[in-house]
Formats: C-alpha cells, structure tokens, sequence
C-alpha cells in the first residue's frame, strides 16, 4: 500500500513548479490528491473527504475530486493505465501528440489533463493565470508560446464567449488546432458563432470518472462505448459509459451503484444516440416535477438559449405551494442586447409547452459556478428563492 499525497496545483505558470509530481502521476510512482494550492479551506475540505495521508491501494495514482451536484465530494480513483488510455484516444482523435495551454484551474480533470497531455506529449506546457478571471489578451500571449507541431488548448463556454467577443482572441484561437470546449454543455447559437468564426471547436461529454472528456462532438473516443439503459420510447435513457479511461471507484466509497460493472460508469445524465451520435438531453438528478409534469431544465435552456439576446441561462425549480415546484429560469444578456422576460417565456412554449415555460426570469450579470464551467443550481436556488 502507498500513501495518499496532497499535490497543491497553484493557479498561473507557478503551476509548472510541480512538473516533477505530473511525471510521477503519469509514471504512476504516486497517488496524488490535486487541491487548490492558496485555498487552505478548500484544501482541508478535500483532504478530510478524500484521505490526505492515508493508505491506499498500489496501483491509483490520481484521486481526481468530482464537482458533482451533491456538494459532497468524491474521489474517482484514476491509475496510470487509465490516463495512458485517456491521453492516447484524445491523441488519435485530435490528430496526434501536441502543445497544450492552460487556462482552466489546473486541481480540477479537465485543466490537470491539458497539463498532463502535454507533459506526455513531450512538450511544456503553456500556462495562463485565471484566478482573477479570464482575460481574453492573456489567451492571445499564451498562443503564441505553445511550442509543438500541433497546438491545443481547452475552454468552457463563458470562456468561449469571451473570445468571440474579442476579435483578436478570436483571429488567435482560430490559428490552433483544436480547442476541446467541455465542463457545461455549448449552447447551439454559441457553436455557430464559433464555427462561422473558423475557431475549431470539439464539443466534449466526460467527467471526473472517465478522465475527463471521452465523447468528441458526440462520438466515443476509440475504445468508448456508450449503453442507455432503460431508455424511453423517444430512445432517451440513462447514459452509460464503458472503456479504459473509466476509474476504479470512488475513495473510500466500495460497491458504489455507478461502478457496479468494472470498466463501466453510470452516469446520472440522460442522452439519445443517433446513428451512433450521443445527445445529452439533461440530468435525471436535475428534473423539475411541476403540476405532475416532468420538465428537464437542459431542454428549456437549450430553447431560451435559441434567442440571440441570450448568452448564459440555468434553469431551475423552486418550491411552489399549488404546483410542487415552479420552473424558474435565470438569464444573462449578450453584450449590447436587452432580455424581454415575456419573450423568454414565449420563446419556450413556442418551441415546447406551456408547462415547460419559466414563471419566474431573472435576469441578471453572471452564472454562479462549481468547478470549471457547471452552473451551481444550488446556488442559485438559494439567491433566487
């Protein structure tokens, strides 16, 4: 048995300082815990949680904390061999081995696997500092300072967002070779944009449990395959994702439910598959039950989010005396437009139903996060109700 290490992962290029524990991560030497070097709190939070310090088995060299709903964390127990799988699938699917900047907080999967790609690759990565938020000049520098024969980078969708509204980061993102967007799913207005702007977006589907992202633009990586269970007769049904990048478990957490099968990991997202191609329709945990109709608060963003005066939104339920539970939805403007509540409402039942439409916009300046890129709904309940 090793030992369960805390690896502080700094934010900005102070990151690379721990190069050496990156290696030993992909050789598999240790087992390291990443935390948020800077945020005693947070690191004690994770320490407690996860085991700092205490035995563990062989063969794990990552206990990669989830941003899961519940607000509790756990640890998906990554080893070597799971990474290797990870990395060499991202590879074949991008076109090869290449340079990577970072610009998301390197403790969580998806930024620790833009460093550790890169470090695989043979290449140092390309680092810039968004514990303040991210400036869309600082992407423009970064680009420039990737060194390799292909060059990568990955953003979430608020990340994106400032991008396009920047036209010299976009004439510099658009000179990559694949910018992986993930973390929150990408509004379909959003990728347009990006497209018509020539920026090469791969939209990804992952999470913690699968090393990150393991389904590009819809199709599984080599090696992935995807079941739904129980699926509906619109051929919507519980995703589940089978491969060699999917973790041992959860820390501390034997014969959890979503690892019954080995090699195998139940999401609680639900999606379709179209010829082959997976839709994520929403979260089965995140279903609103209103007057005994059951709406899926990623349906109705994706119909809000169809008008151009719209750049983010959530949606979520709150409680609500005569209906159990009332759809609410928050919205933030794009830059220069004005958001009409009315038409908000009238763009839902337009393209859904009258239940669907929210009874209360909220518009408002930004979109309470956990982790890089997912909406806290839980915060939002709690400053909206």
């Amino acid at each position: 048995m090793r030992t369960l290490a805390t690896l502080p992962l700094p934010s900005g290029p102070a990151v690379l300082d721990a190069v050496d524990d990156l290696h030993a991560i992909i050789d598999g030497t240790i087992a390291a815990l990443p935390v948020p070097a800077g945020d005693p709190r947070e690191i004690e939070r994770l320490e407690s949680a996860l085991g700092a310090g205490e035995q563990i088995d062989d063969d794990i060299a990552l206990v990669i904390a989830t941003s899961g709903t519940t607000g509790v964390p756990k640890g998906a127990l990554h080893t070597a061999a799971t990474l290797a799988a990870s990395a060499a699938a991202t590879d074949a699917r991008l076109g090869g081995p290449g340079g990577w900047l970072l610009a998301l907080p390197a403790h969580h999967i998806a930024g620790l696997q833009v460093l550790l790609r890169c470090l695989r690759g043979g290449f140092t990565p390309v680092v810039i500092d968004v514990a303040r938020g991210f400036d869309p000049a600082d992407l423009i520098r970064g680009i420039d300072a990737i060194e390799g024969p292909r060059r990568y980078t990955s953003l979430v969708p608020t990340q994106l967002i400032k991008v396009l509204d920047d036209p010299n980061a976009t004439a510099a993102l658009r000179e990559v070779d694949a910018v992986l967007v993930g973390g929150a799913a990408t509004p379909i207005l959003l990728q347009q944009r990006a497209v018509d702007a020539g920026i090469p977006i791969v939209r990804t589907y992952g999470m913690s449990e699968t090393c990150g992202g393991c389904v590009y633009d819809g199709v599984p990586l080599d090696g992935v395959g995807i079941v739904l269970d129980s699926a509906n007769a619109d051929g919507v049904g519980r995703v589940i994702l089978r491969g060699p990048m999917v973790a041992r478990g959860y820390r501390n957490v034997p014969d959890h439910s979503a690892f019954a099968v080995p090699g195998e990991y139940r999401t609680d997202d639900l999606g379709r598959l179209d010829d082959g191609v997976l839709s994520i329709i929403g979260r089965a945990d995140e279903a609103i039950t209103t007057g005994g109709l059951t709406v899926v608060p990623q349906v109705v963003e994706a119909a809000i989010l169809s008008d151009p005066a719209v750049a983010e939104c959530a949606v979520f339920g709150l409680p609500d005396e005569r209906l159990g539970e009332r759809v609410v939805a928050a919205v933030v403007p794009s830059t220069g437009a004005t958001i009409d509540p009315e038409r908000v409402r009238a763009v839902v039942i337009e393209r859904l139903d009258r239940s669907a439409a929210p009874r209360d916009v909220h518009i408002v300046d930004g979109l309470p996060l956990r982790g890089p890129g997912k909406v806290d709904r839980a915060a939002l309940r709690r400053s909206l109700s």
